[in-house]
């Protein structure tokens, strides 16, 4: 959630060389500009930085639970058949874990994509569906894995530009969580890319934006470690003023 990300955003500076450039933003790069973070693990969380002079601080945001905006005819029916299925589509319904298998099975229960029966056998026994159906489709072993894949892809940059524009973030978009580091290559892409860029009139801002892809997955446990040890210190500046 919200709250894992702030944690996230506190980490995304000490974990430099764990960062993949999506776009090569080194010399557009906004120093003091606000930062935005998104991450697509069990759910969805989105957070961002601003800097207030001296340091920047980190504030938690529930936008995966904002209502999911689909873009083209496919993401028009996708919308169409999760809200039959469920009512109110979020962003995290379709970015995540459990939303990549979203994905999967609406374009298996709509016939766009056959599912071999191969595949279904190994889903059915996986303890992690959505696991198989990325992996599958990042070695194109199954058209309607890699079909999956596409349009996840896609969904992530699609709303990666929107939380850089939300909170014009020239400083930064930072893409955490465990499925971003295992489907590198795929965010690497023109679907990701075209994507997050596909803002009409604003497109020359979000081309302006660097992207990177955060691939330390303890990211997390160093900037809630950062956070304490800041506020350590604080509370012990404030008790040494006050004696």
């Amino acid at each position: 959630d919200g709250g894992d990300q702030q944690g996230e955003h506190h980490g995304e500076s000490r974990a430099a060389a764990d960062l993949q450039d999506q776009f090569d933003g080194e010399e557009r790069h906004d120093a003091e500009g606000n930062r935005a973070v998104i991450s697509a693990k069990t759910g969805l969380g989105v957070a961002g930085l601003f800097w207030d002079g001296e340091r920047r601080h980190a504030f938690a945001g529930e936008g995966g639970h904002s209502d999911f905006a689909p873009r083209n005819e496919t993401e028009i029916e996708l919308h169409r058949y999760l809200l039959k299925k469920i009512g109110h589509v979020s962003w995290e319904r379709v970015l995540s874990g459990p939303g990549l298998l979203n994905i999967y099975e609406f374009l298996r229960n709509s016939c766009t994509e056959i599912e071999p029966q191969w595949l279904q056998d190994e889903l059915a026994h996986a303890q992690d569906p959505s696991a198989v159906i990325s992996r599958c489709g990042l070695e194109a072993r199954a058209p309607i894995c890699e079909r999956t894949l596409d349009i996840f892809v896609a969904v992530y940059g699609a709303e990666a530009g929107n939380l850089a524009l939300k909170f014009m973030a020239t400083g930064g978009v930072f893409i955490s969580g465990g499925i971003a580091a295992k489907i590198l290559p795929r965010l690497k892409g023109p679907e990701f890319t075209q994507a997050f860029i596909a803002k009409g009139r604003m497109q020359p801002v979000l081309e302006s934006i660097p992207v990177k892809v955060i691939t330390n997955d303890k990211v997390g446990l160093i900037g809630a470690a950062r956070y304490a040890a800041d506020h350590a210190y604080v509370k012990k500046i404030v008790a040494a003023d006050a004696r």
